[in-house]
């Protein structure tokens, strides 16, 4: 027989089964009728009722059958219980003697004995994600003191009405044939977060060094388990509680890399929309700062049932909605713009210019205006110091504000020529223009406007990557929650990679946003990366880790391993061989191979697919296809994405020189690892590399057969 758990959750299922196959689904009422109705209703209308009390009367009745039939279709959209995978975890509660068992699904169905609630709206749900086996627990749930004792805490994977694997305190259990009741137990790993189609597959990790991508210290493979059990039921205590905050204010998420802040954002629209569908709209608007995390979420959202929610990079939002605004301004956009040019566009100070430049310049609110007040602060050098010089003297150097306006009053002349009517002045717009214009007009005019013409009131925002935007840029975007500022933030300073813009104090960056009291939630453990990994990615940060981010990992894995080379054909044909053996062994890997710039990512996407290297795709433009396989790409085009597998290739001095640019670049590149991390270096080292192997004791390996490597006390 199979061990007690496992013949107590097969024994839970087949109830479960049994009862689904016995009693039918509610049906909902047929709309036949009241469709009839309406066309009925229609042609009275379209025919010219005599009377006008008639026609009043006639018009009041379509309108009380056509808010039926829409609340008789939305029921139908209500989650049902799916009968091949019911739920994704089982709680066994004592209350007074009296055991009861609970299964937590994406539905609710308490009829015909079946206990099965949503975890996202079912109060007792709460349990589950609070409460470990054993704890004793009180809480009030549904307007009555709850008392009792978890005797079962558990999580399951159920596919096709099969049984597929129980993670419970007492260890992991997964069908095995050559087991002798048909059942294999490992050790239990602490949560992690995993699982949905498009997201890297987790494995877990053996103690000490794998020379070979995919095994452990004895050579075999790690991911004999590929069943991972629902996200939903992975989720930690910490994050539920963020999850579940009431709709109305702000949720500010700060955590490291892995500590789940997208999941949190996503699932707490998730849990919103359950509550209100109306939260499930154009309405709602998660905000991204990559193309490639947008097509992320973008394909996780429906699954979580909220699929009508938008998702669009800032500056794919600000410029749908500049031109609504603006549509007399050139509509094309720039795509060079200088660096020093961009990082005035986006300073704080910004902000401070364009309040005072509408206090000095009083008069009527008009899209005219707002587009002067963007032009007389852009082109007001004088101005403009007097700004900098009592909000952020030391932003720009000597000159260089100078030369930034400049380049900005020969734009605007441009633009300025555009709209005397000569379409030939080659006028463009800057990308960061947008939010300038859109800011000018909330401060000129008011709220923004929705496509028909009201005031734009969202009701919902979610920031992803929030370090990464200008504190301008979120400014415009709070207001337009309007009064019930239902807004959630996700970020990491650590992450900062963009030198422009972005912010690395949080303070600081409530306070340009006129925030001063905002509380921030810190999520403080890492479900992506192993120990090794972690601490590896810490190190890299330098003096820029914030040591108040106390952090804490689930798994141990093998040793980050750094190999240094003399020249890039060395390692792109040892990487070769690597990939060739880990996609025989393991095909449902996700490699990437991350380097510093575009022109060594074709060195190295040429380089492996003439080594014929299977599933390579080289990612010019983040068009991340979140399938199995090896992608090649810049690090900066991965942040919030993950692998099982990364590379970080070209590690070297000329290419991360020891400054904060580099640090968080290779932070963040490391951090996308979820199992195994590899550094590679052709020449000198980059000194921040060698600073973080220093302190982590990483082992410098060398390649055995005709690949050798350079070994690390001889860097040749």
């Amino acid at each position: 027989m199979p061990d007690r758990i496992v013949q107590e959750e097969l024994e839970l299922l087949a109830r479960v089964r049994d009862t689904l196959a016995k009693i039918a689904e509610p049906e909902a009422p047929s709309e036949v009728g009241l469709v009839q109705d309406l066309h009925g209703i229609r042609d009275q209308l379209l025919d010219g009722a005599p009377d006008p009390y008639d026609q009043t009367q006639l018009t009041l009745r379509f309108h009380v059958q056509s808010s039926v039939l829409d609340q008789l279709r939305k029921s139908r959209q209500t989650p049902r219980v799916e009968h091949g995978s019911p739920y994704f975890a089982h709680l066994r509660l004592r209350e007074h003697g009296r055991v009861r068992d609970l299964c937590i699904g994406k539905a609710t169905r308490l009829d015909s004995g079946l206990r099965i609630v949503d975890w996202r709206n079912a109060p007792i749900a709460q349990l589950f994600y609070r409460y470990q086996q054993g704890d004793e627990y009180e809480e009030e749930i549904s307007g009555r003191l709850q008392a009792g004792n978890v005797e079962a805490r558990r999580t399951v994977t159920i596919r096709a009405g099969a049984l597929e694997r129980v993670e419970a305190p007492e260890g992991v259990f997964v069908p095995d044939t050559s087991a002798p009741d048909g059942w294999r137990v490992s050790a239990r790993s602490l949560p992690r977060l995993a699982g949905g189609e498009g997201a890297a597959l987790r494995v877990q990790a053996g103690e000490g060094g794998a020379r070979r991508l995919g095994t452990d210290p004895s050579g075999r493979p790690l991911r004999a388990d590929k069943r991972l059990p629902d996200i939903a039921g992975l989720i930690d205590a910490a994050q539920f509680d963020l999850i579940t905050r009431p709709s109305t204010g702000l949720v500010v998420i700060r955590g490291a890399a892995g500590s789940g802040k997208t999941t949190v954002a996503l699932h707490r629209i998730a849990y919103l929309a359950y509550d209100d569908p109306r939260i499930d709209s154009n309405a709602t608007l998660f905000v991204v700062f990559s193309p490639g995390l947008r097509d992320y979420v973008s394909h996780v959202l429906p699954a979580l049932g909220a699929p009508r929610v938008a998702v669009r990079t800032f500056h794919q939002w600000s410029s749908e909605v500049r031109r609504r605004h603006f549509p007399q301004l050139p509509d094309r956009p720039r795509d060079d713009t200088p660096a020093l040019v961009a990082r005035l566009k986006l300073h704080p100070a910004l902000e401070t210019a364009l309040e005072r430049q509408v206090a000095r310049a009083p008069g009527p609110p008009s899209r005219a205006r707002a587009i002067d007040d963007w032009i007389s602060v852009l082109g007001d050098l004088p101005f403009l110091e007097s700004v900098f010089a009592e909000e952020a003297p030391d932003a720009f150097r000597p000159g260089h504000l100078e030369e930034a306006v400049a380049h900005c009053r020969r734009q605007l002349e441009a633009v300025q020529s555009y709209l005397a009517g000569d379409r030939a002045a080659g006028a463009e717009l800057d990308p960061e223009d947008d939010a300038l214009l859109l800011r000018a007009w909330q401060l000129r005019n008011g709220p923004l406007l929705a496509p028909d013409g009201g005031p734009l009131q969202l009701r919902h925002i979610a920031i992803d990557e929030v370090q990464d935007f200008s504190p301008l840029e979120v400014r415009v975007l709070i207001e337009c929650a309007g009064e019930q500022r239902s807004v959630t933030l996700a970020g990491d300073t650590q992450q900062h990679v963009m030198q422009a813009a972005g912010f690395t104090d949080w303070s600081q960056f409530f306070r340009h946003l006129g925030l001063a009291a905002a509380h921030v939630d810190t999520l403080q453990i890492s479900y992506r990366s192993s120990a090794e990994i972690t601490r590896f990615a810490l190190e890299l940060l330098g003096p820029l880790r914030e040591k108040d981010l106390a952090l804490m990992t689930t798994r141990s894995g093998p040793p980050v391993e750094i190999f240094h080379y003399t020249e890039h054909g060395a390692c792109i044909a040892a990487l070769a061989d690597a990939l060739h053996s880990l996609s025989s062994a393991e095909p449902l890997a996700s490699v990437a191979v991350l380097t510093p710039s575009h022109e060594l990512s074709e060195i190295y996407f040429r380089g492996l697919q003439q080594s014929e290297v299977p599933r390579l795709r080289w990612v010019q433009q983040q068009n991340f296809a979140f399938t199995p396989g090896v992608e090649v790409t810049e690090i900066d085009q991965v942040k919030g994405l993950e692998y099982d597998y990364v590379v970080l290739a070209g590690c070297d001095a000329s290419h991360f020189p020891p400054d904060a640019k580099s640090r968080r670049l290779l932070h963040v590149g490391a951090t996308r690892a979820v199992h195994q991390l590899w550094v590679t270096c052709v020449g000198e080292p980059s000194a921040v590399v060698e600073e973080a192997e220093r302190a982590c004791g990483v082992d410098a390996a060398a390649w055995s057969g005709a690949y050798a490597l350079t070994p690390s006390t001889s860097r040749s």
